[in-house]
């Protein structure tokens, strides 16, 4: 087994762990969370032996293997897959013996070299790093490629296959999803699930967590705290320790009461009304994940966009790509106020290309509209998050000093305040950015769209190097965002929680995703399946059953008219849950006054007289409001029926 006793562990001056132990047995699967800066990589850096503990031991089988992701790739000018074959050292001494062996004419050298050459299954290691390979998302014949001709995202994935192509017995990973889309992340979910040795996970993606670890070592005061159970079960356990430690838990009970209460005057219309229904959902995911999280240093949300325009933004049959080359076309795509879409498919079909195009093809002038148009509104305000914009921001200027650029007017009190929310805090909010990790120059570009109000988002990767803590803030922030939203992500639980519509980038087209996106990763093997040549490295692009051209836009252009007529109605219904709030917010404040014992002194007699007569007029008003709220609910639903 692994086993840490006693361990204390300084980085510099910063104490990362003190007199903390733990053993991880043979088999079991992993998952290392804490705050950044907690010490998740060191730990493996300890078991690397690239760092020595202070006091206390790290002890491990002397014949264990172990392997572990290369942060750095060489100048290979090898081709792919040779380099990763290198993965598994054993396999390549054996092929060393066996060359010598045949050049010495060693018979029965030869023999027993072949002979361990099966049993290690030599033969057949080829053809398990090309399944690596295209796992992850390489595709046919990228294999023989050199490694020197990779960008720096797909050397990743190469350093991955190889440490993967190794038969350890321990193997280390430290956060390896981050260069994934969200197939290749499926994929190797599969495969750490099948992996028959010991596994260490670093991740902050809350669903990879939960579907691969069978135990959670979380990091935090120094110490390390073994829990049994995927990420969600340790969520719950913290959230009860954490119930009797801190009072912000009350506040949020309090909030819980208060949504229940709204659900439950409509309880009875809660399957016709929309709204009702997004109360409970939020409800639903606030009881489960909230507490866990009460201590987060992120607190934020979306500030109310000023204008919501009926149209955002239009494609019209829209093919466009890189010079003659198509890489989308003939989309039509309608965003409306409210419209939460995300966007699902492989690798390369498109998806950031769809979002730059929303976004506007100045900000890529390598992408170009070849046919069709791109309409946006007036009064449409464009929130766009992208990776590339983390290298745009100016080293030498501070997180405060970037809002200032954006708003020279505002005071300084004012967006430290901002900033504080997306944990930019005393010295850090006056600091140079130039030093700053990817996850902090990610949280400050968010707060930088944040500051702005957009009306429309378009998030490309939000999430890259963001940490579990910031990325849940994010996704409770969306959750309440009144504006309209794209989203290209691999964390499947913020594509869950945000979004009500998936839409599905492939072969040039885009199509609605018929099906959940908890059945993605079934349909992806469908299609892997349907698909797969005798070869079993062929790459899938395929799509849901569609109907053909002439249909699909006569079926989206009847969407588009669908929509259309339930904009007045969904306006009327938001406006009287607008009225409901406001009412309910007095009708509480009025109830609080009334719940004083001061205020039944004889002294405050008038007083005690003109609120409760305030309180039922108010009363008399949410009553009204209430009904006008139902109807404009039950014609919105009779309408939404109809079409």
């Amino acid at each position: 087994m692994l086993q840490f006793k006693n361990l204390t562990l300084r980085r510099g001056l910063k104490l990362l762990f003190e007199q903390a132990g733990f053993q991880v047995h043979p088999g079991q699967k992993v998952g290392i969370t804490g705050a950044n800066g907690t010490g998740k990589s060191s730990l493996f850096a300890l078991i690397l032996d690239q760092l020595h503990a202070d006091t206390g031991d790290c002890h491990y089988p002397k014949d264990w293997v172990i392997a572990h992701v290369a942060q750095e790739t060489p100048a290979d000018s090898r081709p792919a897959i040779e380099y990763v074959l290198d993965g598994d050292a054993e396999l390549r001494d054996v092929e060393r013996a066996l060359a010598k062996a045949e050049a010495d004419n060693d018979g029965i050298e030869l023999a027993s070299l072949h002979t361990h050459f099966d049993n290690i299954n030599g033969y057949t290691a080829r053809s398990r790093a090309g399944q690596l390979l295209h796992g992850l998302g390489f595709k046919t014949g990228d294999e023989g490629r050199a490694v020197n001709e990779y960008s720096g995202g797909w050397r990743m994935r190469l350093n991955l296959a190889k440490a993967l192509m190794c038969r350890s017995d321990l193997l280390l990973l430290d956060e390896p999803t981050n260069h994934l889309d969200l197939d290749a992340v499926i994929w190797l979910e599969s495969w750490l699930t099948s992996y028959a040795g010991t596994l260490l996970l670093i991740s902050h993606d809350r669903d990879f967590l939960n579907n691969v670890a069978s135990h959670i070592a979380h990091i935090e005061h120094q110490r390390v705290t073994l829990y049994t159970g995927n990420y969600t079960a340790f969520e719950h356990i913290r959230a009860e320790h954490l119930a009797n430690q801190q009072a912000g838990y009350e506040k949020q009970q309090r909030e819980i009461k208060h949504m229940q209460s709204y659900v439950e005057r409509f309880r009875a219309q809660a399957t016709k009304a929309r709204q009702a229904q997004s109360r409970l959902k939020a409800l639903e995911r606030m009881e489960e994940i909230a507490p866990a999280h009460i201590d987060s240093p992120f607190h934020f949300s979306l500030y109310e966009p000023e204008k919501s325009p009926n149209t955002l933004l239009r494609l019209n049959e829209v093919s466009a790509g890189y010079d003659d080359t198509s890489i989308i076309t003939n989309v039509d795509l309608l965003v409306t106020p409210g419209d939460r879409i995300g966007l699902l498919g492989p690798n390369g079909a498109g998806k950031s290309t769809l979002i730059k195009l929303l976004a506007g093809s100045s900000l890529d002038d390598s992408i170009r509209i070849q046919k069709g148009d791109r309409e946006v509104g007036k009064e449409t305000k464009i929130g766009y998050f992208a990776q590339h914009q983390l290298e745009q921001l100016h080293p030498e200027h501070s997180p405060v000093e970037h809002l200032q650029q954006l708003d020279p007017k505002a005071r300084e009190a004012d967006l430290r305040n901002h900033l504080g929310g997306f944990g930019f805090s005393n010295d850090m909010a006056l600091s140079p950015v130039a030093p700053f990790s990817g996850g902090e120059k990610s949280r400050l570009v968010l707060a930088m769209l944040v500051y702005q109000r957009p009306n429309l988002l378009l998030l490309d990767e939000p999430t890259n190097h963001l940490d579990l803590e910031m990325r849940q803030a994010l996704a409770t922030a969306l959750q309440d965002f009144n504006g309209a939203m794209v989203i290209v992500s691999h964390d499947r639980h913020l594509l869950r929680v945000t979004c009500d519509r998936l839409l599905l980038v492939h072969d040039q087209c885009t199509d609605d995703f018929p099906l959940s996106l908890d059945e993605y990763p079934k349909w992806l093997s469908d299609q892997n399946k349907a698909v797969q040549k005798s070869d079993g490295i062929e790459s899938i692009s395929q799509k849901p059953a569609v109907n053909n051209a002439s249909s699909k836009k006569d079926k989206k252009r009847q969407e588009a008219e669908q929509r259309k007529k339930l904009q007045p109605l969904t306006k009327k219904v938001k406006k009287a849950e607008a009225v409901l709030d406001k009412l309910h917010a007095e009708q509480s404040q009025l109830e609080q006054q009334l719940a004083d014992p001061d205020i039944y002194a004889e002294a405050n007699k008038q007083k005690l007289q003109d609120c409760m007569l305030k309180k039922a007029d108010i009363d008399k008003q949410c009553e009204a409001a209430e009904n006008d709220w139902l109807e404009a609910s039950e014609a919105l639903e009779e309408v939404a029926n109809s079409l």
